[in-house]
């Protein structure tokens, strides 16, 4: 009976090893790591989540739009096109209280592809003339000046292609040149 005592009485003893082992690692260390493994997993997936909010937000998942409508307007490049130059010189008058010669040489641009325009401005040539004839008539020197000029581009086109053209459409009118003469 002795030997079976101290027989429990070694095993409840640690090993003269495992007391060894014990001592190289300390408790708080292993909680210290396990801190700072849980801390990094938590930053990522904070990271990840905030990234896939913000890329919903933005739409970078919308897969369903291949474009953005842009009006014809605005556009990033401006498209080639062919000019009409064959409509010579006008000389008019403006409307003003007394009046101001005008000279104007104006080019109608069109599609490089539109065959068909170049022949239709070809045939209404004479109406376009006297379209633009009448056009500087009614405005004033004050109308006709350098901060207008896009506008009066932009209204000789929309006019030359709403009452003059009917198969084709003109893209563009330059001016190569727009003079006034004091009378």
């Amino acid at each position: 009976m002795a030997d079976a005592e101290e027989k429990e009485v070694k095993t409840d003893e640690p090993e003269e090893g495992a007391q060894q082992e014990q001592k190289k690692v300390p408790p708080g260390l292993v909680l210290g790591i396990l801190k700072w493994v849980a801390l990094v997993v938590g930053a990522i997936i904070l990271i990840v989540t905030v990234v896939i909010i913000t890329m919903k937000i933005m739409g970078g998942n919308n897969a369903g739009q291949s474009s953005i409508p842009v009006s014809e307007v605005y556009k990033g490049k401006q498209e080639v096109l062919s000019w009409y130059t064959s409509m010579g010189t006008i000389r008019t008058r403006t409307s003003d209280a007394i009046p101001a010669s005008v000279v104007v040489e104006a080019v109608l641009g069109y599609r490089t592809e539109d065959n068909a325009a170049s022949s239709e401005i070809t045939a209404r040539q004479v109406e376009i003339k006297d379209f633009l004839r009448r056009y500087f008539t009614e405005k004033t020197r004050d109308e006709l000046g350098p901060k207008n000029e896009e506008k009066l581009r932009i209204e000789i086109r929309n006019a030359i292609n709403d009452d003059i053209l009917s198969n084709s459409k003109i893209r563009d009118v330059k001016f190569l040149q727009l003079d006034f003469f004091d009378q």
